[in-house]
């Protein structure tokens, strides 16, 4: 168990390089080959987590499964994982073979492509158990490589477009990141994530060029952190950079993208927004909640308007990331552990809806909802799976979405009620885009020469919507096998985010 972690973290990159070591690419045969080694590794790397899970004690709301090694340079390699993070690495973990599976019939370049896929889950890990703000820059930024050669290669006509501006955006935004790293390091001499809380950091307000920054350098290091997070979450305004990725990715690349790539912002706000600048937060989190609020209403509309199905649920995962992020900056209980479950919930259901989407896609190459209709003629198999996907998306009670939705909902009611009521507001849109979407696609009369010959879902893809439809159905029944694992460490971050703020705090906002 010593060593339990980094082998987690880096199965999948052995088997990546093994693969660009040994395996030769080109031929039918070495190319199933590279298929299964990336099955395989996946896979595996699925079962050795669950060794987290049954080791884990989640009443201890300290760092688990802790390796501390010198690294170069004076850098530390240090990972371990507590309550906050388990649940976003079990969910990586669970993921990836089933976006490995859904790759089945990439036929272009596949031992690269299966490079790829596993060096950003060994990424993706990494950020998410790093305790080293230097060593969580470099896996948080280098996430960037592997997608960006994913969209870009194997995308759509627009593809190195798309990649550009998902490769910009997100690296422009992590500037100020690095900049808020850089300063942290001068001021502390540490980058070790666990010493850094709020005592670290002056709340004095600042006075720059005549303007009096409440909160000081907590509020700008909140900033630093928040711009990059914001982009790759993606948060309205800087979320356009989404939907270009999400069209043009293929449906393994916008699986992954959905399913976990976007959940290394709700973790870094979780990990750094609250517990290290309590203050910042108490300053510019309102705002951030209002952003939210504009974001899910904002995006839930511009849903309703897209001709192209693969756009119409790109914008629904910005407002459904949008909810995650008023429940963490709700700063409450209820708030942060809906956050949480809507995290795993939203990784289910809309990576399952891009598979949806990738499955008549593959059999008519066209994502127009013009050019379907009826399909539940055609695929009794596939307007279930669609319609189970819908329903969850909507927040139907009995799934995992209700859940988060609802807790995030109760949360953020007891320090913002206008926020939770419009927010509110995007649960009816959602469920007006997504039942407008179901309608034309699915239902009405097999008019299309073009459908009467579509086949229903193979046993390979209902293998792989399976596991996703079981797992959105447990967590809707009993949440309690997610709540009981991060309920300690959410108690344990509200009361150290609340024991930080100082008595005379509001006092002094509203007299700067």
């Amino acid at each position: 168990m010593q060593h339990l972690l980094s082998i987690v973290i880096f199965i999948p990159a052995v088997a990546a390089l093994i693969l660009a070591l040994v395996q030769r690419g080109g031929s039918e045969a070495a190319d199933r080959n590279a298929k299964w080694l990336a099955l395989t590794a996946t896979a595996v790397t699925f079962l050795v987590s669950l060794f987290l899970l049954t080791g884990f004690d989640p009443s201890n709301t300290d760092y688990q499964f802790v390796e501390h090694y010198n690294w170069i340079m004076g850098l530390q390699y240090r990972v371990g994982i507590d309550g906050l993070s388990i649940l976003f690495v079990l969910l990586t973990t669970f993921m990836m073979p089933l976006v490995i599976l859904a790759s089945w019939d990439v036929k272009k370049r596949v031992k690269e492509y299966m490079i790829a896929f596993l060096l950003l889950e060994t990424l993706m890990i990494g950020t998410f158990v790093t305790l080293d703000l230097v060593l969580f820059y470099l896996f948080y930024e280098a996430c960037l490589i592997p997608m960006f050669l994913i969209i870009g290669i194997w995308g759509g006509k627009q593809r190195v477009y798309a990649a550009f501006k998902f490769f910009l955006y997100t690296f422009f935004g992590s500037v100020f990141m690095l900049i808020a790293i850089i300063y942290i390091y001068y001021h502390t001499g540490t980058t070790d994530m666990p010493n850094l809380l709020a005592d670290k950091f002056p709340y004095t307000p600042l006075h720059i060029l005549g303007v009096t920054i409440p909160g000081g350098v907590q509020t700008l290091l909140w900033l630093g952190f928040f711009i990059s997070f914001a982009v790759k979450m993606p948060l309205w305004p800087v979320h356009t950079w989404l939907p270009a990725a999400h069209v043009q990715a293929p449906t393994a690349g916008s699986i992954v993208l959905a399913a976990v790539l976007l959940k290394l912002a709700d973790y870094g706000f979780l990990r750094f927004s609250l517990p290290m600048f309590p203050v910042g937060n108490m300053v510019v989190g309102p705002w951030a909640m209002w952003l939210a609020v504009i974001a899910i209403i904002y995006t839930s509309l511009v849903a309703l308007v897209q001709d192209d199905m693969k756009k119409v649920i790109a914008y629904s995962s910005v407002a459904h990331m949008a909810f995650v992020l008023l429940g963490i900056f709700s700063g409450t209980q209820q708030g942060i552990e809906g956050g949480i479950m809507m995290v795993v919930a939203h990784g289910f259901v809309s990576g399952a809806l891009f598979l949806c989407v990738g499955v008549i896609y593959d059999r008519m190459h066209t994502r127009e909802i013009a050019a379907f209709g009826g399909l539940a003629k055609r695929m009794p198999s596939y307007a279930l799976i669609f319609m189970f996907f819908t329903m969850a998306n909507v927040g139907l009670p009995g799934t995992a979405n209700f859940v988060g939705e609802f807790l995030i909902l109760v949360g953020t009611f007891q320090v913002n009620t206008w926020a939770a009521t419009l927010a509110t507001t995007g649960v009816i849109l959602s469920a007006a885009y997504a039942l407008w979407l179901y309608r034309r696609v699915v239902f009405g009369d097999l008019i299309k020469e073009s459908l009467r010959s579509i086949t229903d879902l193979s046993t390979r893809e209902k293998w792989i919507f399976a596991p996703m439809v079981a797992m959105t159905l447990i967590l809707g029944v009993y949440p309690d096998l997610v709540t009981d694992i991060i309920g300690p460490s959410v108690t344990n971050l509200v009361e150290n985010y609340h024991e930080a703020l100082p008595d005379n705090l509001l006092s002094d906002l509203v007299e700067h």
